[in-house]
């Protein structure tokens, strides 16, 4: 209750339009996107009525249905009939996915409602609490995630932590099946810091990790050097210290008495000199399991056991432990909360994997991010062919890294392309599936639509002459396939 009334003093002094007592209910547009859910169940947590509009149902809106949050599916103004909303009580929470020529959207400015970014919300609850954020391009939602499972109390969970933590999260945590956690009583709050539209500009961060500076978003940035520019702008508003991986392309701009952390993977010895700050080596694969032991400034914890066996995950690792150490959590918690960390929905889950065929979906949508999913699966199953499958994420983005996209697919042993998803876009004229295929050079590959993707893998499956790896990746509604492909390729 503390941060709430916290939230609701500083959006009022922040909108100027509304008085803390005057908030009766909360309106979400674009309600199910994954950081919107988030808090649409933090304020519904809170006792108030929410609702919202999202374009199509999904997963996560019926969850928010489910919760008794009323979801509406089309951009009219009717669908408001019946919810009660006001301008005089209701306070809209908008992102920027909602394009602002949004029928929902125009309305509410034209009667005078209050409207806050969500970026903004998330900017007030790191100025209440001590901040551990995660920016980045790739590995954010994983580290945040496993970071905020390190430091929560263990609801549900057999391994206790004394510190607790609040989280608004990227995804849903396996270990808990939601991407909010709450603890009144603890001074921690874990926060995705997201680049889309300089974002993560708003928050204030006590502790941030920054886990990569590839360019991405270059519909907002233009360039890569705005892009890393937004990055540098955003460390000069970290409080205490900065973690960020060893080696990137990256010059943080601090302010005086930040420190500055980095980390990373030691695969082969190395100059003493040129060593992270928190990094692990000595890893091994024992039983299916991956272990490494994990080094501090000060200190070595041996024999980690990573508790989702990822390669990649073993960076991410790093990077969630070192923020825990530095707020002093106890080293062996630190060893046993790992152990029993179960991952994030649709972050390298393994779906199936029998002796005939391993099924994999991941939120891979940037060429590195599809680099290292594939490296993983190489690493897991060396000996088997990788089938990809790959629904590209909006139009701008496909024009932008079409080059990287099919250098990375073309190292795939046979190439499936879905139609791009176009999300908030319109159409670019030229940029299609059929433009980044004919880039591709793998010379096994083609288009499939989505609806014939099951029948086509299960094909696939049934005609090779030995055991396959399916991996499917993107950003967009591929996941809605997910359960039915587990489900043909189980049987």
């Amino acid at each position: 209750m503390q941060i709430f009334l916290y939230l609701c003093t500083e959006i009022c002094e922040n909108c100027k339009m509304i008085a803390q007592s005057d908030i009766k209910n909360f309106f979400f547009l674009g309600i199910g996107g994954i950081g919107m859910s988030a808090l649409a169940r933090y304020f519904h947590h809170e006792g108030y009525p929410v609702s919202g509009y999202d374009r199509t149902p999904s997963a996560l809106t019926k969850e928010l249905e489910d919760e008794g949050i009323k979801v509406c599916f089309r951009d009219a103004q009717n669908m408001l009939k019946g919810i009660g909303l006001s301008a005089n009580h209701t306070l809209v929470i908008r992102t920027p996915a909602v394009p602002e020529d949004s029928v929902l959207y125009s309305y509410f400015r034209a009667e005078g409602y209050s409207i806050i970014k969500r970026a903004e919300v998330l900017g007030l609850v790191t100025k209440q609490k001590k901040a551990l954020c995660v920016a980045g391009t790739h590995g954010k939602t994983t580290t945040s995630t496993m970071l905020a499972h390190l430091l929560n109390k263990g609801q549900g969970d057999e391994v206790q932590c004394t510190k607790g933590v609040n989280a608004f999260l990227g995804g849903i945590s396996m270990n808990y099946g939601t991407n909010l956690l709450l603890d009144k009583e603890s001074e921690y709050v874990v926060v995705e810091a997201d680049e889309y539209d300089r974002s993560f500009h708003h928050l204030r961060p006590y502790i941030s990790v920054v886990t990569a500076v590839d360019p991405d978003h270059l519909d907002i940035y233009g360039t890569a050097e705005a892009y890393r520019e937004s990055f540098a702008h955003y460390t000069s508003l970290i409080t205490h210290a900065l973690v960020m991986k060893h080696g990137i392309a990256l010059q943080p701009r601090l302010q005086p008495g930040v420190k500055c952390y980095t980390y990373g993977v030691v695969e082969n010895q190395q100059s003493a000199n040129s060593y992270p700050s928190f990094y692990a080596d000595h890893i091994r694969i024992e039983d299916g399991q991956i272990y490494f032991d994990f080094h501090t400034p000060d200190s070595v914890i041996a024999d980690m056991q990573l508790g989702v066996p990822v390669w990649v995950n073993i960076e991410n690792a790093v990077a969630a432990l070192a923020v825990a150490w530095l707020v002093q959590t106890d080293e062996e918690q630190l060893k046993e909360r790992l152990a029993s960390f179960k991952g994030v929905l649709r972050r390298f889950n393994i779906h199936v994997n029998t002796a005939k065929v391993a099924y994999i979906d991941d939120y891979a949508h940037h060429p590195q991010e599809i680099a290292t999913s594939i490296d993983s699966i190489r690493k897991l199953f060396p000996e088997r062919p990788l089938i990809g499958v790959f629904q590209p994420h909006l139009y701008t983005r496909t024009r932008d890294f079409a080059d990287g996209f099919a250098s990375v697919l073309s190292t795939l042993d046979e190439v499936v392309l879905l139609p791009i998803y176009p999300a908030r876009e319109e159409p670019i004229e030229g940029v299609n599936s059929e433009m980044l295929m004919a880039l591709i050079t793998n010379p096994h590959k083609t288009i499939v639509q989505k609806p014939e993707l099951t029948e086509f893998l299960q094909k696939r499956v049934n005609e090779a002459n030995e055991p396959v790896v399916i991996l499917t990746v993107g950003a967009g509604d591929i996941d809605r396939l997910v359960p039915e492909i587990t489900e043909k390729l189980k049987g």
